[in-house]
C-alpha cells in the first residue's frame, strides 16, 4: 500500500473540501457550486503531484488501478 503521504492544507482549504465532500456524500455527485471549491481541488491536485513520485514511473496507468483495487470495497 506504500508510505502515508502527508498533506497540508489551509484552514480555509479545508473548511471548502470538507463542504465539498459532504454534499458529495449525501447527494453523491460532484458538482463544483463556487470558484473556491475548483481552486482548492487543483491546489490539492499540485499537493499530490509535488508528494507522487509514482506519477512519473513508466507504469503508472497500472499503478492506479492496481491502488484503486486495493481501494474498493470487498464484493460479497
Amino acid at each position: 500500500m506504500g508510505e502515508p503521504v502527508r498533506l497540508e492544507l489551509t484552514g480555509d482549504e479545508a473548511l471548502v473540501l470538507f463542504e465539498f465532500l459532504a454534499r458529495f456524500d449525501e447527494d453523491g455527485t460532484l458538482a463544483i457550486r463556487d470558484p473556491a471549491e475548483e481552486r482548492v481541488l487543483v491546489r490539492l491536485q499540485g499537493v499530490l503531484e509535488k508528494a507522487l513520485v509514482e506519477i512519473f514511473h513508466p507504469a503508472y496507468t497500472e499503478l492506479v488501478e492496481a491502488a484503486r483495487g486495493r481501494l474498493r470495497d470487498p464484493v460479497g
